[in-house]
């Protein structure tokens, strides 16, 4: 296919609804674009893999800050809850970071941002170090190696099979969570939470910047233009498309929003404290440490198996699936806490692996189908601002419960009844039903 006619039909079929555009394409050239993207899926994973499995780390460098410090559970959780909103606060400027330039430039750059973090992180000696170094700057690199710049990335290599695509790619968090945390606890026993960070830093670097560069492409429809040629030169669209100014007009996107949130504040409380929470109840560390390995087994499979279902039955019955597990983990946790040397921590893990790893896969699989086109990115990442929040709500509320009350007993409930709103939301949203742009959007410079 001529090289004209393929950049028009890449850009087309971005601006369908989910698999009607793959439909445009020969048979030939879809083939040839999945074979191409499955490198970029590949590099994909294990950055994600790394990116969050320092994420969920944090959930044992808690505890070895709260040894050494003597810092307050609220206080150390407050860093965790900075990050995520930091994580999510950048969102919209990521959107167009990978507008501008493209995902694979703002991935390599977040890669050497967030290795500094970690060598930054190995020095701090006071709370204000915590929250500079963890809160902001390690946030910052995670997000731009992350999410949002990989979901547009995966999205634009395989726009007829997101949820799939994604799945596997979100998987890597999974291998991320089961191999990361399990060594960063080896390491801290070993060596020390200082040299622990610094070890992460260097795995970091072998990987992400070298291997995005090496292996990573941006897909036509996510590539940053020609120099001294805007995309939004090129020919307009002849369709209506979503635009940020646009979808924030709407109640779906507000309701999206409360899905993700309500959804993230379920499951964040629970992993960023699973850990103290074990440990508080007589689980030795490195046993609360394997636990949230058997979270990444549990994910690696959630993640790629409800994106694949979810293409297949649709979004709202797998979120729902998934959220009776959430739900179903917080009752085992609270078994754990009374039975803490019985099987129960690891029943708990693998329900909340499977059910959690949906948000990996769907949260951007449901603003893709509500809000796709040529604007996703920003729409995205400000959707995404919504689930960060939540996060960081989550895992700060646990944290100040328990420094009120000495005890979880009162979060508990708090993410049950979490867990069960974010699905019932989600079926009110419907992103079943089709979401088409309200009229013709001027293919204007400014692209809000």
């Amino acid at each position: 296919m001529p090289a004209g006619v393929q950049d028009r039909a890449d850009t087309v079929e971005m601006l369908l609804p989910r698999g009607e555009g793959a439909a445009l394409r020969p048979a030939a050239g879809r083939r040839a674009s999945r074979r191409a993207g499955w490198p970029v899926l590949l590099a994909t994973f294990v950055t994600l893999g790394l990116a969050y499995g320092f994420w969920y780390s944090y959930a044992v460098f808690l505890v070895a800050f709260l040894g050494e410090f003597g810092w307050s559970r609220s206080v150390v959780a407050g860093a965790f809850s900075v990050l995520v909103v930091v994580h999510g606060l950048s969102g919209p400027l990521l959107g167009w970071l990978v507008e501008r330039f493209g995902p694979r430039a703002v991935i390599a750059g977040g890669g050497a941002v967030l290795v500094a973090a970690l060598l930054a992180g190995a020095h701090i000696e006071a709370v204000w170090h915590l929250y500079a170094v963890f809160g902001v700057l390690a946030a910052l690199g995670i997000s731009a190696a992350g999410w949002v710049p990989s979901v547009v990335l995966v999205r634009g290599w395989f726009p007829s099979r997101v949820g799939s695509a994604l799945g596997i790619a979100s998987a890597g968090i999974g291998v991320g969570i089961f191999a990361l945390v399990p060594v960063a606890q080896l390491l801290i026993d070993a060596v020390g939470w200082r040299w622990a960070l610094r070890g992460l830093a260097v795995l970091m670097a072998v990987w992400i910047v070298p291997a995005t560069l090496l292996l990573v492409r941006d897909a036509r429809a996510t590539a940053p233009a020609a120099a001294g040629r805007p995309r939004e030169a090129e020919s307009p669209p002849s369709r209506p498309y979503w635009t940020l100014r646009a979808a924030v007009r709407t109640w779906r996107f507000w309701a999206t929003g409360a899905v993700f949130f309500a959804g993230s504040t379920a499951t964040q409380m629970l992993m960023v404290h699973q850990v103290a929470y074990l440990v508080d109840h007589g689980v030795p560390a490195l046993v609360g440490a394997t636990v949230v390995g058997v979270v990444g087994i549990g994910s690696i499979a959630g993640k790629a198996g409800w994106g694949a279902l979810s293409d297949r039955i649709g979004r709202e019955p797998t979120y729902t699936l998934a959220f009776a597990c959430v739900t179903a983990s917080v009752a085992l946790l609270a078994l754990a806490g009374a039975r803490p040397q019985s099987l129960l921590p690891y029943g708990y893990a693998l329900l909340i692996g499977v059910g959690y790893a949906v948000t990996a896969p769907l949260t951007p699989a449901i603003a893709s189908d509500l809000f796709g086109g040529p604007r996703f990115a920003r729409i995205f990442g400000t959707l995404h601002l919504t689930n960060s929040l939540g996060g960081a709500l989550g895992a700060w509320v646990a944290g100040w419960i328990f420094d009120a009350t000495g005890s979880y007993a009162l979060a508990l409930p708090i993410a049950a009844t979490m867990a069960v709103l974010a699905p019932a939301l989600l079926w009110l949203v419907a992103p079943r039903r089709p979401n088409p742009a309200p009229a013709l959007v001027r293919w204007e410079r400014s692209g809000r």
